[in-house]
């Protein structure tokens, strides 16, 4: 039976963050993953701007949490390498990850983005779940 991912959305300022995230069985706890002895969960980010203007993704800043209450805070520059512009009515779509040593988390955070008058202005990422296939999930 193929398991469904669960898609967590927000919208602010006018810009819609959803993300997926997809625990990978095969990269975890593989004995010679670069993350060994971790849970490794991919997510897939599509940030749409609803506004009329275009805007640009400045930084990125992530509060991850695993499943013990550890916390981890990640912040700079864009994301994965980039920092895109995004058009009035488009889309960017990206993909990143998260490896854990317990076998679950939550991450939530928020991307800094830049307007056409150069004003910067906080969107936020949706509070979203990590948790093992098949596993109840539990908001941490």
């Amino acid at each position: 039976m193929a398991r469904l991912s669960m898609i967590y959305k927000a919208i602010s300022h006018s810009v819609q963050v959803q993300v997926k995230p997809d625990y990978q069985r095969h990269y975890s706890k593989a004995e010679r993953s670069p993350y060994q002895g971790k849970h490794v969960w991919l997510y897939e980010v599509e940030i749409c701007n609803l506004s009329q203007h275009d805007i640009q993704l400045r930084r990125r800043y992530w509060h991850i949490i695993d499943g013990q209450g550890r916390v981890q805070e990640v912040s700079g520059r864009g994301v994965v390498g980039e920092e895109p512009v995004i058009a009035a009515g488009d889309c960017y779509r990206y993909s990143s990850g998260c490896p854990l040593q317990s076998e679950s988390g939550i991450m939530s955070g928020y991307y800094e983005m830049e307007d056409e008058q150069g004003r910067y202005f906080k969107v936020e990422i949706p509070a979203f779940s990590l948790d093992l296939p098949n596993q109840a999930k539990v908001i941490n």
